[in-house]
């Protein structure tokens, strides 16, 4: 892929849903190109199209028509299977609800994603990389903790983990901080911003909260199916000695 090439380019996508007898058109013809590394905030009223955006661009379903090309391969049309090895080689996923098995350690809920992956790895290999995800956000000390042993944020900072074990171009976030305090949601928005600037990794996000989606560095507000604005923005950086303090250790949780 060249340097100019966007990582994602969309054309005219539609799609359409069958609710009982009515038809409901989430996306109306949207177009849109994303650069590599690009940090990219999706924005929105309920309805808007963002999340049928989003799990479009994520490979977890496909336009009722219109292109949708991935680092230059067509995957608008790609079966469910290919739609899968896709998403696991390229592609990570953070959502609201964190999606953590709870009877499950930090270690095993990150290495999950390589139990599914067409490449089989040994499980020293797993825990290795399992082990450097939880290091890359601050939790390399809570291994062997279980998620009701742990608070929000680190519960979240477990899903971001695991989301990048399988070292992907592309982040996608869902309202990653729907369920957090603003202390916390800073935080979190801090270690995107972190593998970003210094992965380069191509982050998507989604959220309702405008405070959230000045942490990017360019906003697309969505209504009625439609792209409506589509502008670059000055990063609203997180400080950068927080910025460089990020992820640090949290202290136990109290029992």
């Amino acid at each position: 892929m060249s340097e100019t090439q966007p990582v994602i380019s969309i054309r005219d996508l539609v799609k359409t849903y069958i609710v009982g007898e009515i038809e409901v058109r989430a996306l109306r013809g949207v177009s849109l190109d994303v650069a590599p590394g690009e940090f990219v905030a999706i924005t929105g009223p309920s309805g808007s199209g963002k999340s049928t955006l989003m799990h479009i661009l994520g490979c977890l379903d496909r336009p009722t028509s219109g292109k949708y090309f991935l680092d230059g391969k067509d995957v608008s049309q790609m079966s469910k299977d290919q739609l899968a090895e896709v998403r696991n080689e390229k592609i990570g996923f953070v959502f609201q609800g964190f999606n953590l098995l709870s009877r499950t350690s930090a270690l095993d809920n990150v290495e999950l994603p390589l139990l599914y992956n067409r490449k089989k790895s040994r499980a020293s290999e797993r825990h290795k990389l399992a082990m450097e995800s939880l290091s890359a956000v601050g939790l390399g000390k809570r291994h062997d903790h279980h998620p009701n042993q742990l608070s929000g944020g680190q519960q979240q900072r477990v899903a971001i983990a695991r989301a990048l074990i399988t070292r992907p171009s592309i982040l996608l976030a869902d309202e990653p901080t729907g369920n957090l305090d603003t202390k916390t949601s800073i935080e979190v928005m801090g270690i995107f911003q972190k593998l970003n600037i210094e992965r380069g990794i191509t982050v998507l996000l989604i959220t309702h909260e405008m405070d959230i989606a000045e942490y990017g560095t360019r906003i697309i507000r969505c209504r009625d199916g439609h792209i409506v604005s589509d502008e670059a923005v000055g990063r609203r950086r997180v400080a950068e000695d927080e910025l460089r303090a990020l992820p640090v250790e949290e202290p136990e949780p109290v029992a």
